[in-house]
């Protein structure tokens, strides 16, 4: 049995190192990758729809409305495929999301062998070549199989940027650089809207013979070009050497092992941790995915009739203007956890998460609310995501920090990525009901998860002001 404790070698003691240019140099970079990642998600929440609306066929709804009289047919066969088409988006959303997770549990294991930097270059070409590969998707199943592999990419980065700038700065701007990273994954996202402005999914044969949607992935490719940076520029940290020499020291020591996934449960300390992060990211991470994200068909209904051109304009401003208050969300959580802790900083965001998001859903009626409200509710579910960046690096050792940030990250996509269908079947469930607005109602009875979030500060540890733990 070890006991944590802080390392050492005083690497990991406030004011034991000065800032440096490298030190800034390794944030901006793995900021990029990880804003890039986020743009990428992006490009999938808006042109989702847009993509299956395309490759859903006529002929899979046509044969249950046959029975119709032929005045009636039309509008009950777009009443019908647009049904479809949110089945599929959720299913999209969810095999995502388990590509996610399998590829954050296995980069997440593989940054403590492999190293930082590799699995950052990995999980790059992954997700940027695949979300490319989506624009020949030529059928829902095709589509399904490139957001699977996607995911498997998204998945990996963030553990490995995390862990790479938790490891490489002064202990004395951990905190300030980690919520950097994850509040610049905003930009990511209001990149991501912007093309959508501009290239409008839901468009026909916008260049080249090709559909707005499909150029829109097309333009997923380009995050591979800062694979050139991460190879020239950024190296290993010392921290990560230090642990893979004394595992490879201790030899047949399973104690000692890099990226062991049983270890995170065999020491009551880091079992412990792994629960609370795991309980921590599931709350956040099934609201944001299974209700938040679907703020483009919150969009939808509430201007049902308008043209699809207003419908496109308003979802893409208004994502951007989400992800404009999800980034100082994040500024401000980290803030707070630099400031006063991470509970503190944690109690509130889920309390804002919880009254934000039912707020929202009930009310957002028109195309003005879209671009005060949905900034609100950015604000509110992605500020705990900053506090994943900052909070679980610190809750693991050096040879299980990848692995642990993943797990704890990663791993309940797993969980949520039933989230995004239960959605649409509880609207499905609740429009044969015949209950007015049913998928606003649906969304609104699944903000409980948050309270999930809440319950699990009674027993996360408080980590502001201490080192790194190593064992």
């Amino acid at each position: 049995m070890h006991t944590p404790t802080g390392e050492s070698s005083g690497l990991n003691q406030p004011g034991s190192e000065r800032v440096t240019w490298y030190h800034w140099v390794v944030v901006v970079i793995a900021s990029f990758g990880w804003l890039f990642d986020c743009m990428d998600q992006r490009i999938f929440v808006l042109a989702r729809e847009s993509a299956l609306k395309a490759l859903v066929p006529v002929e899979e709804v046509q044969g249950s409305v046959s029975e119709l009289d032929p005045a009636e047919q039309e509008q009950a066969v777009i009443a019908a495929r647009d049904k479809l088409v949110k089945n599929w988006a959720g299913w999209a959303t969810a095999i995502m999301m388990i590509g996610w997770a399998t590829g954050g549990i296995f980069f997440g294991t593989m940054s403590d062998r492999w190293g930082r930097v590799k699995t950052m270059i990995a999980t790059l070409v992954v997700y940027s070549g695949f979300t490319g590969l989506s624009g020949f998707s030529r059928s829902p199943e095709e589509f399904m199989i490139y957001r699977f592999l996607v995911g498997l990419g998204v998945g990996g980065m963030f553990g490995a940027a995390t862990t790479l700038v938790a490891e490489s700065v002064p202990s004395s701007i951990r905190a300030v650089a980690l919520g950097m990273l994850q509040a610049l994954s905003a930009i990511g996202n209001i990149l991501g809207s912007i093309f959508t402005r501009f290239v409008q999914p839901g468009a026909e044969d916008v260049a080249f013979g090709f559909d707005g949607w499909r150029l829109v992935f097309f333009i997923g490719i380009i995050p591979s070009l800062l694979v050139i940076p991460i190879i020239f520029i950024l190296r290993e940290p010392d921290r990560w050497k230090e642990a893979r020499r004394r595992a490879r020291e201790h030899g047949d020591d399973a104690s000692k092992q890099m990226g062991s996934i049983p270890d995170l449960f065999r020491h009551p300390t880091w079992r412990r941790h792994t629960l609370v992060g795991v309980t921590l990211g599931l709350s956040g991470m099934a609201g944001l995915w299974g209700i938040g994200f679907f703020s483009p068909e919150l969009i939808t209904a509430a201007l049902k009739g308008e043209p699809q051109a207003v419908i496109d304009t308003v979802r893409a401003w208004g994502l951007a203007l989400q992800d404009v208050g999800a980034f100082f969300g994040m500024v401000a959580f980290t803030f707070v956890a630099t400031r006063f802790g991470r509970k503190p900083a944690f109690f509130i965001a889920y309390l804002l998460c919880l009254a934000t998001t039912m707020y929202v859903f009930n009310f957002l009626r028109s195309g003005s609310d879209a671009y005060w409200m949905l900034p609100m509710m950015g604000f509110a579910q992605l500020s705990v995501f900053g506090g994943y960046s900052i909070y679980f690096p610190e809750l693991f050792p050096t040879r299980l920090r990848g692995t642990g940030v993943s797990f704890c990250y990663n791993t309940v996509r797993y969980l949520a990525a039933g989230f995004p269908p239960m959605l649409m079947a509880l609207n499905s469930m609740l429009i044969d009901m015949e209950v007015e607005e049913p998928f606003r109602k649906a969304a609104t009875y699944m903000c409980a998860i948050f309270a999930l979030g809440l319950f699990a500060l009674i027993w996360a540890p408080e980590t502001k002001g201490r080192p790194l733990p190593e064992d």
